[in-house]
């Protein structure tokens, strides 16, 4: 029996080492792109990240015998992390990497559950981050392309490991593709040209210099269409012209539109380039050179592929046609102007049919991957529950 040995990370050597070993783990791994060294250090820094008010995260890294890096996990606490229906106190554990050995990755679980139940915690999910769903959420379990900035990456083996341990599917997440090229779906084009014949309705991609105008669509839209929804909570003013006023210099204007209903915000399609076509040149750094080859990246081989932030309309318009005059509108632009090839969507949890249902219509969409988030109680005789449907 080969012996392991857990280290809790606490210096910064050993800070680094626990991202050095999702490189280490993964390098052979086709189509594996390694994420900035800062994103993954910001999670775990007090100071940069905002879930410290209200939890608490430990990290370990896993050696063999020759002292040689064989796994990492991080676990965490949250007091908001709760789904609806939740009777037990619920941690999460991610940032999970392993070598394809059982033994090794019930060691990593084990240890999380040890230390979660110490926090009066009944039940884990994984891999999720610490933090915002928008980053670092869920197993590739479908899809093993190229993934988009800050999305999870992991071998296909990744899968047993966590059901082996006796983990179970909470929710599966969906990532739909399309290529932005193809002409659209016909039912698009009719149901544009019926709401077109209302001349109240306007459709516009931002423009960089009037960002805070955009920036107050955003909101407004935002704030009617999804708070309320799963615990979001309404977005302020200042917060989104803090954060146009940092997307500021990867936006591409030709992908962010909005549709007006006599000059009224009503609706919003929210895209980027995908960042990560830039950082897979940048073997995991961000310094001073990064930046300057960022920039001539930007300027003369731009990403040829861009990806879905935000895709919404205010609910007394929902069911009008107003997503199919959005995509339209966008279309001849993106089509004429703009050399992208490869779209992709973030990922829409299952337990959302409505939004998964206007994903698959917008045009000749796939799922382009497919992620899971698991749960397990701690009480193995616990009867499991699935994520409850919105």
């Amino acid at each position: 029996m080969h012996t392991m040995q857990l280290i809790q990370v606490i210096t910064p050597t050993q800070a680094n080492a626990f991202i050095q070993i999702n490189k280490l783990l993964n390098a052979t791994t086709p189509n594996y792109i390694q994420p900035l060294y800062k994103d993954v250090d910001d999670i775990f820094n007090p100071k940069k990240n905002k879930t410290y008010r209200h939890g608490e995260a430990i990290r370990w890294i896993l050696v063999n015998t020759n002292n040689e890096y064989i796994g990492r996990i991080a676990a965490f606490t949250n007091q908001k992390y709760i789904t609806k229906g939740d009777t037990v106190k619920v941690g999460g554990v991610g940032f999970f990497d392993c070598i394809n050995d059982q033994a090794a990755a019930n060691l990593l679980f084990a240890t999380a559950q040890q230390w979660l139940t110490s926090k009066g915690v009944q039940a884990m999910d994984g891999p999720i981050n610490f933090g915002e769903r928008d980053k670092w959420w869920g197993l590739v379990v479908q899809g093993f392309e190229e993934p988009p900035y800050n999305m999870n990456y992991n071998p296909p083996y990744y899968i047993q490991l966590f059901e082996n341990f006796g983990f179970q599917p909470f929710f599966y997440q969906y990532c739909y593709g399309m290529n932005p090229q193809q002409p659209l779906h016909h039912k698009i084009t009719e149901r544009h040209a019926q709401v077109a014949t209302d001349k109240g309705f306007t459709a516009s991609h931002i423009q960089k210099n009037n960002l805070y105008k955009y920036a107050e669509d955003f909101t407004t839209v935002y704030n009617k269409a999804w708070s309320g929804h799963g615990g979001l909570k309404q977005l302020k003013l200042e917060q989104v012209k803090l954060m146009f006023t940092k997307m500021k210099p990867i936006m591409d204007e030709r992908i962010i539109w909005f549709v007006y209903y006599h000059n009224a915000p009503i609706a919003m399609f929210i895209n980027i380039p995908d960042l990560n076509q830039y950082f897979k040149h940048m073997n995991g750094k961000f310094g001073w050179l990064q930046k300057l080859y960022f920039l001539y990246l930007q300027k003369f081989k731009k990403s040829q592929k861009f990806t879905g932030l935000v895709f919404g309309v205010i609910p007394e318009y929902q069911g009008k046609g107003i997503d199919a005059y959005m995509i339209e509108e966008a279309r001849r632009i993106i089509q004429t102007k703009t050399k992208y090839n490869t779209y992709e969507m973030q990922w829409i949890g299952d337990f959302n049919p409505k939004m998964m249902n206007i994903a698959s219509n917008l045009g000749d969409t796939f799922v382009s991957r497919k992620l899971c988030t698991y749960r397990y109680n701690f009480d193995r005789e616990k009867v499991y529950e699935r994520h409850p449907i919105l």
